[in-house]
């Protein structure tokens, strides 16, 4: 049975775009929604995933997103403070409290009252220092090292973690009260393994990013190369890849990348990975994609035989014979079958006439141009709107945003 992957919504595809989040998977797609949702509620929120991830991202969409957005936006790496510090570092010191503490200091949580502070790292917290947070949490008072006098702060806490928190609280490592007061609302960042077509899509961005930082001529990923990387396991997720790409785009520019170049990049033991295939996670951009380009030649093969037709006209009752034929030439569903069952993907386009928006296609016109032409005139009969638009090219809108951003249709 087809699964159905809802298109992304303009809110997410704006946090994408403004947050540089690259990628289309289902999992990144609902995290990013979960924070949207999540984010006018002033709730604690805990982000999960492996390290290199991007969990980053998330806290700063929750805090653009939501009412303290004006005010300030604190990120602080719990695991990089050292211990005997990470109290004062959070919630400021007296003068004189300690040795070097040569005068008063404000903390992070006084910085940033009235909006958010992300704890990157939080399973790191030593227990002390997890008591002063969940009093925090719980009433909105802290004491200054060194201090007497209870202040209070208005602030929101998003954390974030690659440690298995219900096995750090078993093993007595995590206070259980403060993780259940930590993750309110929970969001889990998928590894990068398990994105699909992400990789090759951030693989072609970092290797951009980079030819056009450092004026070098861009390398070019074969297919090989793209099999490579999709059934690698990438322990080190969206960082080890974008090291991996810079490298290649460093000492092969201008070059093409095979299978066995990108080998030399990445460690053996972790390179045999197969990537799960669950049906909720296939989608069918692509099986679309080519549908829509067969009905562009389709047309213009039409087109041709056409002009064939006017062009040896024997009798008036001939051409009217020949271009009726023309005109109902059906699409064989032998070339979208897979087997003995029909494409999911291809069933309802199938079924469907070629939208009367598709322009005759111009003598000397690529198929590019031809598709540019037909997405340019359907925006103009739409008035820009790009649901209206894409309903009526028979495509999904996730489809139409990636041709109208390759065609500078913007």
């Amino acid at each position: 049975m087809p699964v159905n992957i809802p298109d992304i919504s303009p809110e997410v595809q704006q946090a994408k775009m403004r947050f540089g989040i690259v990628g289309n998977a289902p999992a990144l797609i609902a995290a990013v929604t979960r924070a949207i949702q999540v984010a006018p509620i002033d709730l604690s929120v805990l982000i999960t995933g492996e390290s290199g991830t991007g969990k980053e991202f998330f806290p700063q969409i929750i805090h653009a997103y939501s009412p303290r957005k004006h005010a300030r936006y604190i990120a602080v790496n719990c695991g990089a403070i050292p211990e005997g510090t990470i109290d004062s570092e959070l919630f400021g010191h007296e003068k004189g409290s300690f040795t070097g503490a040569v005068s008063a200091r404000k903390g992070y949580f006084e910085e940033a009252d009235g909006g958010t502070i992300f704890l990157d790292e939080v399973a790191e917290l030593p227990l002390t220092t997890q008591a002063r947070l969940l009093r925090v949490l719980e009433s909105g008072e802290f004491l200054k090292v060194g201090s007497s006098t209870v202040q209070r702060t208005n602030i929101r806490v998003v954390a974030a973690t690659n440690v298995d928190m219900l096995e750090a609280v078993r093993s007595g490592r995590f206070r259980e009260d403060l993780y259940y007061r930590l993750s309110t609302v929970q969001i889990t960042v998928p590894p990068l393994r398990e994105r699909g077509n992400d990789i090759l899509l951030l693989a072609r961005k970092f290797a951009s990013d980079f030819s056009e930082r450092y004026s070098m001529p861009p390398v070019t990923i074969e297919e090989s190369a793209r099999n490579v990387m999709l059934h690698y396991r990438w322990p080190g997720n969206v960082r080890q890849l974008k090291n991996v790409v810079e490298q290649m785009a460093l000492f092969h520019a201008g070059g093409k990348i095979d299978a066995d170049e990108i080998r030399q990049y990445l460690p053996d033991a972790t390179v045999s990975y197969s990537p799960a295939v669950t049906s909720s996670a296939h989608s069918y951009d692509h099986e679309r994609e080519l549908l829509f380009n067969m009905i562009f030649r389709m047309q213009s093969e039409i087109d041709r035989l056409r002009e064939e037709i006017e062009h040896h006209r024997p009798s008036a009752a001939d051409v009217a014979a020949k271009s009726q034929k023309v005109e109902v030439i059906e699409m064989p569903t032998s070339l979208v079958r897979y087997g003995e069952h029909t494409h999911p993907a291809f069933s309802a386009a199938i079924e469907s006439p070629v939208s009367e928006t598709v322009p005759p296609a111009a003598a000397g016109m690529t198929l590019e141009e031809t598709e540019r032409e037909t997405i340019r005139r359907a925006l103009e009969n739409n008035g820009g709107r790009r649901k209206d638009t894409a309903r009526e090219l028979n495509i999904s809108e996730r489809t139409l945003y990636r041709k109208i951003k390759d065609y500078g249709l913007e």
